[in-house]
């Protein structure tokens, strides 16, 4: 059975992209599941698929994350990784999307977790935002808050994989220079920007729509938005990336990995290789494969 991937929201579950791609796992919050039928509930995922690689918002209550450390902790196991993603919602459901797709490749549970932080460099997620004036996950300037009062005024932003910020019409945001399909989720703002400006000076492949996650109005202040994110979509390409960085083996827990840090117990190598490696990043370029 492939690694188990698991989510603390359902709208974090975009549908699959082939049959082959399982669904996501939902572990919920403390306030809808005492902690006995969450227990139960690892138990059974981690029975059944021997490995469980949980991804969450950096912004999740902490009553959440700390109901998932206690699952954890209780259960003394070390097949469990919980993955802090620093991704706004829609980028996140990607990366899961994605994390789902290697999850039935052959790879072991530990490069597949490790995987999380290579594959976050190549998620570009932002979104098109009314105002700026409650924004705090991307720097903003004075002036900025000043245009935002401005009436219909709106701001292209992207927070991954590095913060922009432009008023629309007198800035372009900067992409990937690397084939991409383009996510689309829709709030309260009315506009074509996205799909009719940024996609094409991106040149994205194509273009879908989503719901928008529940979190989405909170993560960027306001509810006057459509968020977007910009991902690789092909399995090939995801699989190249991945198997083409060397493997290591985590000095504290065993487990096999890429990068420079454990998925499932978070410690850094400390190889000498390791020291000359960016923090974060891992030595590899960007993909050019320009297919779907």
């Amino acid at each position: 059975m492939p690694t188990a991937i698991a989510v603390t929201s359902a709208d974090l579950v975009l549908p699959p992209t082939d049959q082959q791609t399982p669904t996501a796992a939902l572990l919920k919050s403390p306030d809808t599941q005492p902690l006995d039928a969450a227990l139960a509930d690892m138990t059974v995922l981690l029975e059944q698929h021997g490995y469980v690689i949980a991804l969450y918002s950096s912004s999740l209550p902490v009553a959440h994350e700390r109901r998932l450390h206690t699952v954890r902790s209780v259960l003394e196991s070390d097949r469990i990784a919980l993955l802090k993603v620093d991704l706004p919602p829609l980028g996140l459901a990607v990366l899961v999307r994605q994390m789902r797709q290697l999850s039935v490749c052959d790879f072991s549970a530990g490069v597949v977790a490790s995987a999380a932080r290579l594959l976050s460099h190549y998620v570009y997620a932002g979104a098109l935002l009314g105002s700026v004036t409650k924004l705090d996950r991307v720097p903003v300037t004075l002036k900025s808050h000043a245009k935002s009062w401005v009436p219909g005024s709106q701001f292209g932003v992207l927070a991954n994989p590095h913060p922009q910020l432009v008023k629309v019409g007198s800035g372009d945001l900067a992409g990937p220079e690397f084939g991409t399909q383009l996510i689309v989720a829709r709030g309260q703002l009315q506009s074509d920007w996205v799909t009719g400006t940024l996609a094409p000076s991106w040149q994205v492949q194509n273009v879908q729509e989503s719901a928008l996650p529940a979190e989405s109005p909170r993560w960027w202040g306001t509810g006057r938005m459509i968020e977007f994110a910009a991902y690789l979509a092909d399995i090939s390409v995801l699989y190249q990336l991945v198997s083409s960085v060397r493997r290591e083996v985590c000095s504290w827990c065993g487990i096999q990995l890429i990068g420079d840090r454990c998925g499932f117990c978070l410690s850094p190598l400390s190889s000498a290789e390791d020291q000359t490696r960016a923090p974060g990043v891992l030595n590899h370029s960007a993909p050019t494969h320009q297919g779907s």
